[in-house]
This record gives C-alpha cells, structure tokens and sequence, in this order.
C-alpha cells in the first residue's frame, strides 16, 4: 500500500489543513512570510498530521480542534527542525537548502522563536490546553532525549537501556503525541488517550530503529551500506548490540575506528562488516518487529473500518520504506 492508499480516508482532510496550516503561519512581516511561505512549499510527505487525523478518526471522529492540534505539533516540530539546522551548522533538508543557509542563523533563529510562538498562541487563543500540554511534553521530551545522546555519545559505549530511553524521548514522543493529540481532539477520555499515545510511541521506535538499519544497507534497495550514523559518531541498535557481544579487545578496537577513524571509507566499511557478523543487523530487525507487532496488537482494541486499517498500514509503511 502506497502513501497515497493510506491517506485516503483523511485526504479531503489532509487538503484542508493545508490551507489551515499556511494560515497559521501568517504575519505582516514580510521576511517572516516569505520564510514561511518557503518553509510550506519544502514540506515532506506529512505522516504526522496523518497519524493526528487516522487517530482522531478511529477514536470517534475529526472537528476543528484535531485541525489545530495537527498545526500546533506542526509549527513546534518545523521550530525544532530550524533549530537543529542552526546548532548543525546544516545548509540543506530534505534536498532543499535550509533556512539558515538562506537567510543565515540569526533570521533562522527568530523564525524558530516566531513559529513557536504561533503554535502557543493557536492553542491559548482556542483554550486547546490539553493539546498544548501534550506536544508541550513531546518538546521538552524532545530536548532532553539531544541532550540525554550528546552526553552519552561521548562516551561511545552505551548500553541498549540507555538507547532506547534516547530514541524513546527524541524520536518517539513526536509520534507519541501526534495520536495522543487525536484522541484528545475527538473527545476521549484519559485512558484511550494514553493508549493512543503508547501505540504511536512503539511506532516511533519502530520507526527509528528502521533508521538506523539504513545505515548499514540492510535494505535491498538501498545497495551499499551508508556508513552516515558511523562518521557522526552515532551510537546505533545494531552497532550497540555488536559491541555488547564483544571481547574487550575487539570493543576498543572498534570503538576506536567510530571515534577516530570515521572519515575513512575503507574503516567504516570495516566497522559495517564488523556489525553485520556479529548479528547486529538481524537483532536489530526483531526490535523493531517486536515494536511494529505491539503497536498493531494496540490497535486492535480500536473499532474496525477504514481508518484503523489506514492505520495498520501506516505502521507498516514506518518499516518498510526505501528511505
């Protein structure tokens, strides 16, 4: 099933928050609109308004409120998003060139600062005070699972508790709170939306274990491995559990080869296969089909239609993408 399959039962929906969205950006300033304006046009394939409404749906229905909670997980999350090309010094997103590359990393600051408050000002001005307390959550969630990876990085040796309670803060708490979001827009009481909320938090899991598999090429249709994670020095599922399995020796020398030597194709190539005979590769793949078989076991105490299978097939989509 394609992406396109999937949205069909919120495609008019996905349509008219578009508009919504464009809207919630808008300001007399403008610099600030024509940074918008830019932001907008580049945006990706929206899984996360997706997750906002299939969820809003399969807990009893979509209003106004599940429109603005999609905005405000929106305008907070592309506020991150400017953010993170700042402190990375990043010129390029998805292909296109970042903000601060246009415009330099004062302006792209600002902008963060600005969209930020936009999402703040959505919610207050709606008395949406549920909402904002959930994507609120997901942000500081957010930051410490950066800062919770920068601290550890260092080290380069983290044991697999300490990974997954990173990519449960950074990755999964976005998704997390996308379907909270949705079953908070639909009116449902605190039990389903912590439901809603634990079966997007397995999915993000799911999803970011999925991300780091692609380093290591373990997808036919990506052919060679990338190495990317390793020449960042980021500390992976499949990489941790190689290491975890490892004499002391054969640890220090690759950690040594991460840390040191992560420019050199021909080290990383080594670190790859390194990791791929250790069965990192493959343990790394049942993590992430025990986290996508618990997400769909979740959504089974939903009701049965269209939306709830959108979603079944959302989920799989999270693990089966090219990239």
């Amino acid at each position: 099933m394609n992406i396109d399959q999937i949205k069909a039962p919120v495609a008019a929906e996905m349509a008219e928050f578009e508009t919504r969205f464009r809207e919630s950006m808008k300001s007399s300033v403008p610099l600030l609109d024509k940074i918008t304006h830019y932001i907008v046009k580049r945006k990706g394939k929206q899984i996360r308004p997706m997750f906002v409404f299939l969820s809003a749906k399969v807990c009893g229905g979509m209003n106004d409120s599940s429109y603005r909670a999609a905005a405000l997980i929106e305008l907070l999350h592309t506020a991150t998003l400017v953010h993170d090309d700042v402190v990375d010094d990043s010129n390029e997103r998805r292909g296109f060139f970042s903000v601060n590359a246009l415009w330099k990393n004062k302006i792209a600051v600002l902008v963060g600062d600005y969209l930020l408050s936009r999402g703040l000002l959505l919610s207050v001005g709606n008395n949406d005070f549920k909402l904002l307390g959930i994507v609120s959550n997901a942000v500081r969630e957010m930051s410490e699972g950066e800062l919770l990876q920068i601290e550890k990085a260092r080290k380069l040796d983290i044991e697999e508790k300490i990974y997954f309670d990173i990519i449960r803060q950074k990755t999964a708490s976005l998704i997390a709170s996308c379907c909270a979001c949705g079953a908070a827009s639909a009116g449902k009481d605190e039990a389903t939306i912590e439901k809603m909320r634990a079966f997007g938090e397995a999915v993000g899991i799911a999803f970011q274990i999925k991300d780091d598999l692609f380093d290591y090429g373990s997808d036919k249709q990506i052919g060679k491995p990338t190495g990317i994670d390793i020449k960042e020095k980021k500390m992976t599922l499949p990489l941790i559990f190689a290491l975890s399995k490892s004499a002391w020796l054969e640890k220090r020398k690759i950690i040594n080869l991460v840390k040191n030597h992560n420019e050199d194709p021909k080290k990383v190539a080594e670190v790859i296969a390194y990791v791929a005979a250790s069965g990192g590769i493959q343990y790394a793949e049942q993590k992430m089909f025990e986290h996508r078989d618990k997400a769909l076991k979740m959504l089974e105490e939903f009701p049965a239609g269209e939306s709830r299978n959108s979603l079944e097939q959302l989920v799989k989509y999270v693990i089966e993408r090219k990239h």
